[in-house]
């Protein structure tokens, strides 16, 4: 789409109507400081003490008593149903990093949208925080100073393949797909590099955060 009109040079949060848990929201806003929230995921915000900044979605889930704490003229109606709220977000924020909590861990239909989200031809750079993992769409190079014995699974979302170095189970020559072969409950050597080509979602445990944000330049 054209103009974003959520812009921010540090970072966004979004969050959605899943579960999450005060800790989870304070990470985000650590390293992404504007709240953005997808829908319903505004009254999320609200239970754990945060006022969005902003509220996109076609609010249907969106409380009255919500709406009113909304800042004036930051309230963006996305009438159409061709997209989820979550993705409404992501087309409308100009940001270097989003962070998403609360698409995962409530509904499985919209924790598998919001993965699908992730890896679509032009997505911005998200890291999603589940209530046990860091999910990222795994860029075409990258570097992780990762603990031996540390849980790598990759996820292809189409035809995929790869080249790693420090897997226990290396992925060299193998072609990954989502109905054939998939490199979930790897094992990290010590430090892992992947070379990737295709759509392949990572998911790191949670403790994991801090090394996936300077990996990829946070």
């Amino acid at each position: 789409m054209g103009v974003r009109p959520v812009r921010d040079p540090r970072g966004v949060t979004v969050i959605g109507g899943g579960a999450v848990a005060a800790v989870d929201l304070d990470q985000a806003l650590a390293v992404a400081p504007l709240l953005v929230a997808a829908d319903g995921g505004a009254d999320r915000a609200l239970s754990l003490g945060r006022r969005p900044d902003w509220v996109i979605g076609d609010l249907d889930s969106l409380s009255d008593a919500a709406r009113d704490l909304v800042p004036a003229g930051r309230l963006l109606e996305v009438a159409e149903q061709d997209s989820t709220d979550f993705t409404k977000c992501l087309d409308r924020i100009a940001a270097p990093l989003i962070v998403a909590v609360g698409f995962a861990g409530l509904r499985l239909d919209h924790t598998l949208a919001a993965l699908t989200a992730l890896v679509q031809p032009g997505a911005p750079l998200v890291v999603m925080l589940a209530p046990d993992d860091v999910v990222l769409a795994c860029p075409p190079r990258l570097e992780l100073p990762l603990r031996a014995g540390t849980r790598v699974s990759l996820f292809p979302m189409g035809p995929a393949r790869g080249t790693s170095r420090g897997l226990e189970w290396p992925i060299d020559g193998i072609d990954l797909a989502p109905g054939g072969r998939v490199g979930t409950s790897n094992r990290a050597l010590g430090p892992v590099a992947l070379q990737i080509e295709g759509q392949v979602l990572l998911m790191l445990p949670r403790d994991c955060l801090g090394a996936v944000l300077g990996a990829i330049g946070v």
